[in-house]
């Protein structure tokens, strides 16, 4: 593994990406700006009052719960 230098400090990486956050958050902020945001949410509209509506709520309603123990 190299070594952190006073110019250059080891990125943290793992759950505390750093370099994969500040990625995400562009993207991200990218996206709003710039993006489909408005077709994005009829797709989930659309989705929501489909075939596959229920399966889409319960799953809104597990992660909402938070994890599961264990």
């Amino acid at each position: 593994m190299a070594e952190p230098t006073p110019n250059k400090p080891m990125p943290l990486q793992g759950e505390g990406d750093y370099i994969g956050a500040r990625k995400f958050q562009k993207d991200e902020a990218d996206f709003v700006r710039k993006g489909p945001v408005e077709q994005k949410a009829r797709e989930a509209e659309q989705a929501l009052d489909g075939p596959e509506g229920a399966e889409l709520e319960a799953a809104r309603k597990s992660s909402a719960k938070g994890p599961k123990d264990g």
